[in-house]
């Protein structure tokens, strides 16, 4: 099938009237520096309790520093990484292969 064909094939297969344009943001998931909005602030929050509470601010920067990234990486990797890991820490263990 060619090109043209298939452009055309498109066209009829549409129906006019139905066709709703989706905006970008109802199909992207909300990031915070890259990083699931979520996780970014539960790992910020952690970072700043060790590093103002604590007085321990070089290893908090730390720990926000090697999470961001982490957080970064996985949703490059798979934007829905947090959910798939709540659904594998609730399910049970014996349907481990």
């Amino acid at each position: 099938m060619s090109t043209s064909e298939w452009l055309a094939a498109r066209q009829q297969a549409e129906v006019p009237g139905y066709a709703v344009p989706v905006h970008r943001a109802l199909t992207e998931h909300i990031l915070l520096g890259g990083a699931p909005r979520g996780l970014a602030i539960l790992n910020g929050t952690l970072a700043a309790a060790l590093g103002l509470g604590l007085r321990l601010w070089l290893v908090g920067l730390a720990l926000w520093a090697i999470g961001h990234l982490a957080a970064v990486w996985a949703a490059k990797r798979d934007p829905d990484f947090v959910d798939v890991v709540r659904r594998h820490l609730r399910i049970p263990a014996f349907l481990a292969v």
